[in-house]
């Protein structure tokens, strides 16, 4: 069987940054960004591959909580 390329019938488990980034709607300086701050995790490293695990960033957005702390005025003022 030859390789299929990018078109996959199952969602990859580990993303690079910028898929990463497209998974979670944002640009991939604003998700690297997120990341240097502890917002979202850190990637796992492979064998000098670096990409995030898809399970780790859903958890991630699970867990925010929309009311209380990522209010559009504090998402403005950066904090």
């Amino acid at each position: 069987m030859g390789r299929q390329g990018d078109s996959y019938s199952y969602p990859p488990r580990l993303l690079r940054a910028d898929r990463a980034a497209a998974y979670l709607g944002m640009g991939t300086s604003t998700f690297l960004r997120m990341v240097s701050e502890g917002v979202l995790p850190k990637p796992k490293r492979i064998k000098g591959v670096v990409a995030w695990d898809r399970y780790s960033l859903d958890s991630c957005v699970d867990g925010i909580d929309d009311e209380a702390n990522n209010t559009v005025e504090r998402i403005l003022r950066g904090g």
